[in-house]
Parts: C-alpha cells; sequence; structure tokens
C-alpha cells in the first residue's frame, strides 16, 4: 500500500455558518441527507458538525488531486464534493463513503480520515492510499 495523496483543510466555523445561513446557499446541495442529520442530531452546533464534514469533502478533493499531479481533473468539482459523504459509525468515528461518480474513480483506493475541532475551526486530514 502506497500513499497516493494528502490533502487537510482548515475551516473557521462562524465564517462558514454565515454562509449557510444565507438563502439559496450552494452548501444545501452539496451535503447530503446523511450530513444534515449527523449535524443535526442536538449535541452540539450544526454549524461546526457541517463545518468539519466540509473540510473532509475538501481535503478528499485535495488528496485525489494530489494523486492525478500533472493531469487535468476527471470529475467537476461541485459534483466531486456532492459524491463525497461523510459518516459516522455507532461510536461517532468518521469515514469517507464515495458515491458516482467519484466512485468509479476511487474505488480501488482507501481513503483515511481525521477530523478535528478547537475553538472557532475545523480541521480534516486525508490520506489517500492504493
Amino acid at each position: 500500500m502506497s500513499v497516493l495523496g494528502v490533502g487537510v483543510d482548515l475551516v473557521h466555523v462562524p465564517s462558514f455558518a454565515e454562509q449557510l445561513a444565507q438563502p439559496g446557499s450552494r452548501f444545501d446541495q452539496l451535503f447530503t441527507p446523511g450530513e444534515r442529520g449527523d449535524a443535526s442530531d442536538g449535541s452540539a452546533d450544526r454549524s461546526r458538525h457541517l463545518a468539519a464534514r466540509w473540510a473532509a469533502k475538501e481535503a478528499v478533493v485535495k488528496a485525489w488531486s494530489a494523486s492525478l499531479h500533472g493531469s487535468p481533473p476527471v470529475v467537476e468539482e461541485t459534483k466531486a464534493l456532492a459524491a463525497i459523504e461523510v459518516v459516522k459509525d455507532l461510536w461517532g468515528r468518521p469515514r469517507i463513503v464515495l458515491h458516482s461518480p467519484v466512485r468509479e474513480h476511487l474505488d480501488a483506493s482507501a481513503i483515511h480520515l481525521s477530523l478535528s475541532h478547537d475553538g472557532d475551526y475545523a480541521i480534516a486530514y486525508v490520506v489517500l492510499t492504493g
């Protein structure tokens, strides 16, 4: 198994919350029903959870882009972001689930994800291996 790419993304939660609150925000289409449900479980601030999931989506795109260095993107970014889903297991540990059209390109790869929050920031770190 070798590292194909690494991606990291940092999100300022208050700024992200402002963007989420704007009518017609593009984020409505880019989060899955499961992601919106997980973020609205009542345990903490919804925007904080969505900010971490947004950082994860961006980190996956960055790791994938690193693996394609020198080649053009194979999926338009908005479609890619919508096809990357952050799910959690019974213990709340996050992982990535890919949907079409991204799944077809990364099906043979493993995606390792770490999320964290601290104060006004959420961060995601992704390692793509294959």
